[in-house]
């Protein structure tokens, strides 16, 4: 047998050591090779992982507000009360209005700012009991939809959108259409007070009777305090329940439980629990709030003007009827504020008029306390009824 020599040993474990190189290095070009593979792979699980992320964020923000438009679509037919009127006030305006019980004097009630008829629900049943008493939504409100842009009376470019001016004009027209018999008793809160305040001075033969409950003073913007307050805290405020309608989110935060009709407790149609839900549901109601409160500086600006132009007839009764405080929800000093504009009011527009305290009550007092309300109006029914029935 032939033996290796030491050279031979060498040379083969130099070529074994030469294989193994070669093995190890096609090994790395392989490792090598694959690994870009691994981070395409890892690269295409991110982008899915974004894309699903992406499209469940679409979802959440799209379908809220589609259900909720959906669901408007289908209320705003099944909601309207019963016995209500869609009248046609003309140039393309319809507004939604409501009368309940017989006779003559008709009253109306003009509601609160940013408020729909329905406001009125305990006052306008009680009163229906006695003579015909009429709400109504103005213009964007409840069931009155606004105007379109290519289809105006006019008087927008006199008074502008959302204020008193055009809303006195809105009021005029639908009593005309509804053929609604004069003279009225004319009942306003807050901006329905100023609403009344102005209808009464311009067509004063067609009221007979003023009532104005918790009239905002036409001053109250000069004070700087109550101007920030309006305009920094209660503006915004409106203006994010508008989005929060819009995106769908009221619906939810009512389904919840979180957000809740302004008029509930015993005794409340579930019809009205419903109707409420659908409004703060409803971003075009929301908007229309949110304009009468932006633009109710200028609503109380025509108001003092017009007084000072065409002062009231001494014919009309007036009577205001006022509680503790002005809103128990906001600070002390602003009540007082209103407090002592309001008696600057009546001491140099309305000397004459009826006051009436109503103790333990704020701006909500046509809803929460309506008993004052009631027994005023009830007392005013009865003597122009009783003074008819004379004649």
């Amino acid at each position: 047998m032939r033996r290796r020599t030491d050279g031979q040993e060498s040379t083969g474990d130099a070529r074994t050591g030469k294989k193994a190189d070669r093995q190890s290095a096609g090994s790395g070009e392989i490792s090598q090779k694959h690994r870009p593979q691994h981070g395409a792979k890892n690269n295409s699980r991110c982008w899915s992982t974004v894309m699903t992320v992406g499209k469940c964020i679409l979802l959440i923000v799209l379908i809220p507000p589609f259900l909720n438009y959906a669901s408007l679509q289908r209320e705003g037919q099944l909601l309207l009360p019963e016995g209500s009127e869609i009248i046609d006030v003309g140039l393309g305006q319809k507004m939604h209005l409501m009368c309940k019980g017989q006779g003559q004097p008709v009253v109306i009630l003009d509601a609160p700012t940013g408020m729909s008829s329905d406001i009125w629900f305990h006052v306008q049943d009680n009163i229906a009991l006695l003579t015909k008493v009429c709400t109504y939504d103005r213009t964007g409100l409840g069931f009155s939809k606004r105007v379109l842009l290519n289809e105006s009376t006019g008087t927008e470019k006199v008074w502008g959108m959302s204020t008193t001016g055009r809303m006195v004009d809105d009021l005029h027209r639908l009593i005309k259409s509804a053929g609604l018999a004069a003279p009225i008793i004319l009942v306003g809160s807050e901006l329905g007070a100023l609403n009344a305040r102005f209808y009464t001075h311009i067509h004063d033969t067609q009221v007979s009777d003023l009532v104005l409950i918790d009239p905002i003073p036409e001053d109250v913007f000069d004070e700087d305090d109550w101007q920030k307050y309006w305009y920094s805290q209660l503006v915004p405020s409106l203006q994010a329940m508008q989005f929060s309608a819009a995106t769908g989110i009221s619906r939810i935060l009512i389904i919840l439980g979180f957000l809740k009709p302004t008029i509930r407790g015993e005794n409340i149609a579930e019809d009205l629990i419903q109707r409420q839900k659908y409004l703060l549901s409803n971003p075009a109601h929301q908007s229309s709030a949110v304009d009468e409160h932006f633009f109710l500086n200028e609503s109380a600006s025509q108001v003092r003007e017009i007084s000072k132009f065409k002062p009231l007839s001494s014919g009309t009764s007036v009577s205001v009827i006022i509680g503790d405080s002005f809103d128990e929800q906001i600070p002390a000093h602003l009540n007082q504020v209103v407090a002592q504009l309001q008696k600057k009011l009546l001491e140099q527009t309305y000397p004459t008029a009826k006051l009436i305290h109503v103790e333990g009550a704020d701006r909500r007092m046509i809803y929460m306390k309506p008993s004052v309300v009631n027994k005023h109006l009830w007392n005013l029914v009865s003597q122009r009824q009783s003074k008819r029935q004379s004649q």
